[in-house]
């Protein structure tokens, strides 16, 4: 199986001469899919970027009937979700279409085991999925030349027959040769060493330092009668054909001297000055006006690279050098050259963030002989920091949205994990002890809010996170110091809070019941938690006035007011006052012999009295009963206190009851010509209407 490197994206490049105005070539193959996904063929669509136009389809029979009329080359890219023989589809697609190239693309575990299944067929490479963009890119590149050449070979009859001596050429590499060179390490990868080398592998090495730096091939140039079948890959028309051509050197020199006058330096692909005396010199290595060809092409080609390296075209400066090495094998500037270009795509990698590219590029130089040791280590340097700071930032970052979402230390996504890593990548940086001083005060917000909710655990929890991350002394007093004012202030907020309350019950007439919601209830809390608030004491001599009021009201319907007194009494009566409900109650105490309650009771006169209603449900479901209740006639006539003493049955006519005898009203009763209170006891039947 054929598998390739990674290349990095980057925008396809021009061919040396071509105006950047110039619409772009139309693609060289086309690509049918079998696919049902639209997810796969939109990363597919992505990564070609234009390389070629994709065809989806949902069969095999509908992939082979488009093959076979394809004027252009053919790629099929099997997805193999979708298809359950490969191999019978892998046949029948060579069966249909012998220049097409096959692409299968699998996912997970089933990418190995495929491969393994595939062998021997003529599956060109088993990609992986999801799509690995830069790997995939380079080997859709290696397909699409491949179909290019079968297509050509199958198809085309030159246009000129060249000389029998030009035209034996070496024969194009095999799929599998080319898809061994793809590989790191292989003969595209070592474009640096390749100056001199045989020329199929200097066209190729061409290639690999294009695609490794560019990621996308450039677009071929406009077809030229071919003198033999396209090197490995669209990016050889933009490369000056460097192979070798053999015939009489007279002729290869004629043909030299012509392509120099037209200024057809390197290219188009087998028709230029570089080839022809290229092949003279590989005839007659002593030839001087081949030798001084060569000379005169590298002078051109060192211009061109200058010319590109200033307009920052590096894709064309490249391809350039590539050509340069070809001409000119043992020119020393050829060094000078690479060590230029490299540092230009290195400084552009690291201006523009991509240190995975940068990284790329120094790999490459340092399988390059004509780059000082020096300067390798310098870039290794520059990367190097840039790649700690970019570790730097991201933990930073992670640190201040873990902060921000109070994932503190509970996980491992936590800040304090990330700032683990932090002080182990930059330990003492300055962003270190900045993210240490977030952490810390994100700590002590976290035991600050425990502190105020009282919860001293969790408090203490958070102090001793804030101390394994090295909190200052001074910042912890710092702390506690402000916790103590918190808390003051927070009191002081309370115990204006509760007296707010004591006050609207005291206005409400609400002293004592019920008792958590009443004006001794708020003022007894407030004299436990601050007993320093400001206006507790004239709140509590207010209640207290209103209590002995009450105590009097009660003495004269001839109940006990006892608690009422006692309550008096706490919250700071004021003493004639205290004295005279006390002399009342004597009073009462001596005339309760000489009066009869229940006498008065009798003499009540109601002015005022509508029956009960009868509750429905109880209505409806024919239920009868009786409810007694006490209740006091204040000095108005008017019913208050009012307590159910027995309900026959329970709760149902309870509430009915009291509802009645809430509105009713009697004539003040007079005791010696002074209005009194009188306690009642009456009982109020519920009984069911007689059925007609």
């Amino acid at each position: 199986m054929a598998s390739a490197p990674s290349a990095t994206h980057g925008p396809a490049p021009a061919t040396p001469n071509a105006a950047a105005a110039q619409p772009r070539a139309q693609p060289a193959a086309d690509i049918t899919a079998i696919t049902s996904r639209d997810e796969f063929l939109l990363e597919l669509g992505q990564t070609l970027g234009g390389q070629a136009a994709v065809r989806p389809v949902d069969s095999l029979e509908a992939a082979l009937a488009g093959l076979a009329g394809g004027k252009r080359a053919q790629v099929l890219v099997i997805d193999a979700r979708d298809v359950a023989d490969l191999r019978a589809a892998v046949e029948a697609a060579h069966a249909a279409a012998p220049g097409a190239v096959v692409l299968v693309f699998a996912e997970g575990p089933a990418e190995k085991r495929l491969a393994a299944a595939l062998k021997g067929s003529k599956v060109f490479a088993v990609l992986p999925l999801p799509i690995d963009p830069r790997k995939t890119q380079t080997v859709i590149a290696g397909a699409i030349a491949d179909a290019a050449a079968g297509k050509a070979a199958a198809r085309a009859v030159p246009a000129r027959q060249p000389d029998a001596a030009v035209a034996t050429l070496r024969a194009h590499p095999a799929p599998e040769k080319r898809a061994r060179d793809l590989r790191p390490g292989g003969t595209f990868g070592r474009l640096a060493l390749a100056a001199g080398a045989a020329a199929a592998v200097l066209a190729a090495g061409a290639l690999w330092l294009f695609t490794q730096r560019h990621g996308a091939l450039p677009t071929p140039a406009a077809p030229q009668p071919p003198l033999r079948a396209p090197a490995a890959g669209a990016g050889a028309a933009a490369v000056a054909d460097a192979a070798i051509v053999h015939g009489k050197v007279d002729e290869l020199l004629e043909k030299a001297r012509l392509a120099m006058h037209e200024r057809r330096f390197t290219e188009p692909g087998g028709d230029n000055a570089l080839l022809y005396y290229r092949s003279a010199v590989a005839a007659d290595a002593g030839n001087a006006e081949a030798r001084d060809g060569l000379a005169r092409v590298a002078a051109v080609l060192a211009g061109r690279f200058d010319d590109a390296m200033s307009g920052t075209r590096f894709e064309e400066a490249a391809l350039t050098l590539a050509n340069f090495k070809a001409a000119a094998t043992e020119d020393a500037r050829a060094g000078l050259f690479e060590q230029r270009l490299y540092a230009a795509e290195i400084s552009r990698a690291l201006a523009e963030g991509n240190l995975e590219r940068a990284a790329g590029y120094l790999r490459e130089a340092q399988q390059s002989t004509g780059i000082p040791a020096e300067q390798l280590a310098r870039w290794r340097t520059d990367i190097g920091h840039r790649q700690a700071e970019a570790t730097v930032q991201r933990l930073t970052g992670l640190i201040a949205d873990r902060i921000r979402d109070g994932k503190l230390a509970d996980a491992d996504d936590s800040a304090r994990v990330y700032l683990l890593q932090l002080e182990a990548a930059a330990p003492g940086g300055a962003a270190t002890q900045r993210a240490t001083h977030e952490l810390i005060s994100a700590c002590l917000h976290k035991a600050r809010e425990a502190a105020l909710a009282r919860n001293s655990a969790e408090e203490e929890r958070w102090l001793n996170e804030a101390r394994s991350l090295g909190i200052k002394t001074a910042e912890l007093a710092a702390f506690q110091k402000d916790v103590a004012s918190a808390r003051q202030k927070a009191a002081q907020a309370e115990g204006e809070r509760l007296l707010q309350l004591a006050r609207e019950r005291l206005r409400d007439g609400r002293l004592t019941d019920p008792a958590e919601d009443s004006a001794a209830g708020y003022l007894a809390q407030l004299q436990a938690g601050t007993p320093g608030t400001a206006g507790l004491t004239d709140a509590g001599h207010e209640l207290a006035a209103k209590l002995l009021e009450r105590a009097r009201a009660s003495i004269l319907a001839g109940k006990s007011g006892d608690a009422d007194i006692a309550q008096a009494k706490r919250w700071g009566a004021n003493a004639p006052d205290l004295a005279a409900v006390q002399q009342l109650v004597a009073s009462a105490a001596a005339s309760a012999a000489a009066g009869d309650p229940a006498k008065l009771a009798a003499s009540l006169k109601r002015l005022r009295g509508a029956p009960p209603d009868y509750p429905a449900l109880a209505l409806t479901q024919g239920i009868s009963g009786s409810v007694t209740l006490d209740f006091t006639v204040d000095t108005r006539g008017d019913t208050r206190d009012i307590h159910v003493v027995e309900a026959t049955p329970p709760k149902v006519f309870d509430q009915a009851a009291i509802n009645a005898v809430r509105h009713w009203h009697y004539a003040p009763m007079l005791v010696n010509g002074v209005a009194v209170e009188v306690p009642v006891k009456a009982r109020i039947r519920f009984e069911l209407p007689k059925k007609q």
